[in-house]
């Protein structure tokens, strides 16, 4: 994988230092591009972009999905959700290729999933998802680096 030596935010008009209170409790703005954890069966540790609407309390927020509708099908999807599952979206990381045995993001069913390379198949890379115990191949465009959210803090590992 490459890592370049200095990683900045995604969108040069983003804060370059999250607003984090002494509690660690992230404080988000209207209009932040965030993703929230779902943890209902079938769908544990998975994470689904999404954006701030509103703050309804000290550690709530109203959030819209990017991509998930609702079940009408009449417009996004809004939920209300902790901030202890909610992060702001990832830093981008370039990377041209995976190790194998790397931890990675994948994107799949709308939704960001942590699974581990486990091969490489011409221009794809076979995933291994221990939460559901399944093998699945993806392009590189649909894999990202994963990162940890950690104390206001995002964390990666160079391996």
């Amino acid at each position: 994988m490459y890592l370049p030596d200095f990683i900045g935010p995604s969108n040069p008009n983003s804060r370059l230092k999250p607003k984090v209170s002494s509690s660690r409790t992230m404080a988000f703005q209207r209009g932040d591009q965030v993703e929230v954890l779902n943890k209902e069966e079938g769908f544990e540790g998975s994470y689904f972009p999404a954006y701030i609407i509103s703050r309804i309390s000290y550690n709530e927020y109203i959030v819209q999905y990017k991509t998930l509708v609702k079940g009408d099908g009449s417009g996004p999807l809004r939920e209300v959700f902790s901030t202890d599952k909610i992060r702001p979206k990832p830093r981008e990381i370039v990377a041209t290729d995976y190790c194998l045995s790397e931890v990675v993001d994948a994107y799949a069913n709308e939704g960001w999933w942590v699974g581990k390379i486990i091969r490489k198949m011409g221009s794809k890379y076979l995933v291994y998802f221990e939460s559901s115990n399944e093998e699945t191949p993806y392009p590189l465009h649909r894999l990202r680096v994963h990162q940890e959210w950690r104390d206001g803090v995002w964390e990666y590992s160079k391996k």
